[in-house]
């Protein structure tokens, strides 16, 4: 007999107390993802473990695809569709960071747990837990760990899986760590880059000092500031790092790394040509060597307010006591929006520090976040997030 959604909201308070008690697994795979290192291109370990956590479970069709995505696939009854669930594997720590993940009683600490071990190694705990609660579905569940989805894998993994993936893909939901109550539908245009100034190799040291490297950098930005960004669209250029130097020497090189974002392509591509002309202007009044590179780019776009799989999935968090956070994203609803494929991403708890080495996260929301998830997956697969 078909659930009704109604009978879907009514099972999540037992699907939040389940999850509680897997705690132990749940935070046991957490602690084993995070202390894999994953800089993006180079997550196998952290895709291994996946593979490994999908045979434990019985899944009888898992593998790698030629980018090193690792996919599992949970049959189901009718197996006509298809339910995409992807969590990126990579994170933006190095190799040569301490992995190390602290596990206190309230909160989970350690560089990417954040962004996004929770998330991934919540799809590797999702088949069991499925399991210990009885629940099947109609359609195929697809578990994807993407790999190359952050700065210059540009969605890579994901863009690849669905260019190649041989059957319909019905609806997509992207796990993100946090936050709890995200509910992402939409994507923003972006581009992100960097610019590189060099010093060149002739420039006369005897002038003392007159030039940096990092003083051109710091000329491109004071001209950035001053480009006029539209309140309509909603536009921002946001200057994310600068590095320059390497003593009290004057410094040869310096790279600032930056992301425009806006709701309209059209005003992304005019910012590109405005921050390309400040960088020519410079480098051709300065004489230093200013290399602009684009390396990821979005385009706008999503699923509507009002489409089904927004309004159920906001009517799931309302009945866990969740506030429900719609907006835009720049993360992987991108690659499912170029494929026209309705898809939300959710957040699983709350956290602190994200990107720096102390990240952390807080344990007991997780559970409401493993139940949102569910219950939208149901919701799903029942019908009840598709579009008439």
């Amino acid at each position: 007999m078909k659930k009704t959604f109604d009978d879907i909201v009514s099972n999540l308070p037992g699907l939040e107390n389940k999850a509680r008690e897997m705690k132990e697994t749940l935070l046991a795979n957490l602690a084993m993802v995070g202390e894999i290192p994953a800089p993006t291109f180079k997550e196998e370990d952290r895709i291994n473990f996946l593979m490994t956590r999908f045979k434990e479970a019985g899944m009888n069709q898992e593998s790698v695809d030629e980018v090193g995505n690792g996919v599992g696939i949970i049959e189901g009854k009718k197996n006509n569709k298809n339910i995409l669930v992807v969590a990126h594997a990579d994170t933006v720590f190095s190799n040569t960071v301490d992995h190390t993940i602290e596990i206190q009683p309230n909160t989970t600490m350690g560089p990417g747990v954040a962004d996004n071990s929770l998330g991934f190694s919540t799809l590797a705990t999702l088949p069991i837990l499925l399991e210990e609660l009885d629940i099947t579905f109609n359609h195929n569940l697809v578990l994807a760990g993407a790999t190359r989805s952050l700065g210059r894998g540009d969605l890579e993994g994901l863009r690849f899986f669905l260019s190649n993936f041989d059957e319909p893909i019905t609806a997509g939901v992207a796990l993100e760590g946090i936050e709890l109550g995200r509910l992402s539908h939409t994507s923003i245009g972006m581009r992100r880059g960097s610019i590189t100034c060099r010093i060149p190799e002739q420039y006369d040291w005897s002038r003392f000092g007159e030039a940096s490297a990092i003083l051109t950098i710091n000329e491109i930005i004071n001209k950035i500031n001053e480009i006029r960004i539209p309140q309509r669209p909603r536009t921002s250029i946001i200057l994310g790092s600068i590095e320059g130097g390497s003593s009290y020497t004057t410094a040869k090189k310096a790279l600032l790394r930056f992301e425009i974002r806006s709701e309209s392509s059209e005003m992304v591509q005019e910012l590109h040509e405005k921050i390309q002309e400040i960088i020519n202007e410079t480098s051709t009044r300065t004489g230093d060597s200013i290399e602009l590179d684009i390396f990821a780019e979005r385009q706008p776009g999503g699923i509507s307010f009002s489409h089904p799989l927004v309004s159920k999935a906001t009517e799931i968090m309302d009945a866990l006591d969740i506030d429900p956070r719609p907006g835009p994203s720049t993360s992987e609803l991108s690659a499912f929006i170029n494929k026209n494929i309705p898809a939300i991403t959710l957040g699983l708890t709350h956290g602190n520090n994200v990107r720096e080495l102390d990240e952390s996260i807080e344990i007991e929301p997780i559970y409401k976040g493993i139940a949102q998830v569910i219950g939208t997956l149901q919701a799903i697969d029942g019908g009840y997030c598709e579009k008439n």
